[in-house]
């Protein structure tokens, strides 16, 4: 798995957001969530690539983004910055791929800043309450002394808590890129310091107007998500109209790496059914 920089750069309140733009045709935005990065997307992004023209962008505190701790990093934050980017980018009614919490990121710019979407795809996301796993709640409430630990118990503990994301299992390779970004003096804090910040109040806070999104929407779900149980890919779809589904079997939430063959296909299938819309 060959890590890519990201090549472009752009500064928004004081955070350096690292970002980059390929390939011909429609926009396509991927999002990512937590504890990941754009370079989750990456290989799927460069598939679609021959179809569309594509962002990949790193959220602040994650990834090749800056990790500033005087910089908040939660979801209001991320919601309104991913509006921004796209007037700076000049791209309207964007396709728009999400995951994990670039879900919430996503629903948040539609419903609260006046983003509209030519699709909206929303895979393995955090959208409905409760979210976060019993180590992500330990982490939230005892955060400055998880970010006291030595180094190598750090990168232990993070990365027994990434293997949990997967139902097949993560080469070394696919799991030194996920866990690279939060070790060493800048990753160690960022990680424990975005977990603090989260808060079920982002989702909260629009989940009572899923019903008032009126693009297309598809939601896809690893069907052995232990992060986000599949249950609630139905209980997103009955509250979005007319919303699809789709599962992916021996696929846990780390989707784009249990099933990359399966995840690709039905998303090409999605985007190329809506890439005629304006």
């Amino acid at each position: 798995m060959t890590h890519h920089q990201l090549d472009r750069t752009v500064h928004w309140r004081g955070r350096q957001v690292a970002w980059d733009r390929f390939g011909d045709g429609p926009p396509l935005i991927f999002l990512h969530g937590t504890p990941w990065s754009s370079a989750l997307w990456r290989p799927i992004a460069d598939a679609l690539s021959s179809r569309f023209t594509v962002y990949l962008w790193d959220m602040p505190g994650y990834g090749a983004s800056s990790k500033d701790a005087d910089h908040p990093v939660d979801l209001g934050v991320q919601g309104e910055l991913f509006a921004h980017l796209c007037e700076l980018w000049g791209v309207r009614r964007p396709h728009v791929v999400a995951h994990d919490f670039g879900g919430a990121v996503a629903l948040r710019a539609r419903l609260l800043h006046g983003m509209t979407y030519a699709s909206l795809c929303l895979v393995d996301v955090v959208a409905l309450s409760p979210w976060g796993s019993p180590f992500f709640q330990l982490v939230k409430e005892h955060a400055e002394v998880f970010a006291q630990l030595p180094p190598a118990v750090h990168r232990g503990a993070v990365e027994a808590y990434v293997r949990g994301a997967s139902f097949r299992g993560l080469s070394e390779e696919a799991l030194d890129m996920l866990v690279h970004p939060w070790t060493g003096p800048d990753g160690q804090p960022a990680f424990y310091r975005q977990i603090a910040q989260a808060d079920e109040v982002y989702t909260d806070e629009v989940e009572g107007r899923y019903g008032d999104i009126d693009e297309p929407v598809h939601i896809i779900w690893g069907v052995q998500d232990a992060w986000i149980p599949a249950d609630r890919a139905t209980r997103l779809q009955a509250m979005i109209p007319n919303a699809s589904l789709a599962g992916v079997a021996d696929a846990g939430h780390l989707i784009q790496l249990d099933g990359p063959e399966a995840l690709t296909a039905e998303l090409s299938r999605w985007l190329e059914q809506h890439r005629a819309h304006p």
